[in-house]
């Protein structure tokens, strides 16, 4: 399905340039509160990994946005990626088009942010393609009208979030997370965001925590994911998976899940890990990448 060289109607792709769209995890996530808007206030840390779906784009100069793949389940007008090209005519008045292609090796509804980093490289590309010049601040306000993850792509470094996911602020890791492997496994069922927010036995009282604490490396436990509790709860196949890893060291869970991971000292070791993996999951091995692969994309 997402083989670039097997698309139907094949074309001529020599004019098309490549980038990359980094999967995340998050290191923590803490709900510390709720506004009154219904908005859940928040504490996290992203991470990117050496992991990545592969965005083929070529600028067209007819008014047009056109994906050139069928994608099974999403619809090209649904797709983050078309948004994220309109959306970004919209704020420049650009009268250039685009064509797009997208292999994609990020699991989708995983909590590993596949497509808010699509949708990032897309503006971060289509900002050099079409010569539109728009600062980073300015694609991060556009992003964030597609969804709250997307600003942290174009941040382009590991980032911590606070606000509504929207404040971020560049982070050193404790030396604990800069020279491990990441075993991350997905369990194949889809866990849906909104419900896990809505659930009224999410703890939301999370007391704030600094950067200091975190980056210092010797509060590490009191770092945790608020919304595993609830997905393990209703989710039996994602605390099948984390009940596994906990046996090889502090397995997390990402987002709102349903990835969850595990960091290890070793490529050896994860990979002997990776191919006893529990059933009905699919997983890869990742490090952990201080930029965005396009940080200095102008």
């Amino acid at each position: 399905m997402n083989d670039f060289k097997n698309i139907n109607n094949a074309q001529d792709f020599k004019d098309f340039h490549t980038y990359l769209a980094p999967a995340k995890i998050n290191l923590f996530l803490h709900i510390t509160g709720q506004r009154a808007d219904g908005y859940h206030t928040l504490q996290s840390v992203f991470e990117m990994l050496d992991f990545y779906d592969t965005l083929h784009i070529k600028v067209m100069q007819a008014n047009v946005v056109k994906r050139v793949q069928d994608m099974q389940d999403v619809p090209a007008d649904e797709d983050i990626c078309t948004k994220a090209a309109h959306a970004l005519k919209k704020a420049t008045n650009c009268q250039l088009g685009v064509e797009y292609y997208v292999e994609k090796k990020i699991p989708m509804g995983a909590g590993l942010g596949g497509g808010s980093s699509d949708a990032a490289t897309m503006l971060m590309a289509l900002n050099q393609l079409w010569q539109l010049n728009l600062s980073r601040t300015m694609l991060m306000q556009i992003g964030f009208t597609l969804g709250a993850d997307v600003p942290v792509f174009i941040f382009g470094q590991t980032a911590w979030a606070e606000g509504i996911g929207e404040v971020l602020s560049a982070v050193n890791l404790p030396p604990h997370f800069k020279e491990c492997y990441y075993l991350v496994v997905t369990p194949q069922i889809h866990v849906s965001t909104a419900q896990v927010f809505a659930n009224t036995r999410l703890t939301k009282d999370t007391k704030p925590l600094k950067i200091v604490l975190f980056s210092s490396g010797e509060y590490l436990s009191f770092f945790k994911n608020d919304l595993e509790k609830v997905v393990c709860d209703e989710f039996g196949a994602v605390k099948t998976v984390l009940d596994w890893l906990n046996s090889f060291g502090d397995a997390k869970m990402s987002g709102s899940g349903a990835s969850v991971f595990i960091t290890l000292k070793s490529f050896k070791l994860a990979s002997e890990l990776l191919i006893k993996i529990p059933a009905n999951c699919t997983a890869f091995v990742a490090k952990g990448i201080k930029f965005h692969p396009h940080f200095d994309l102008k």
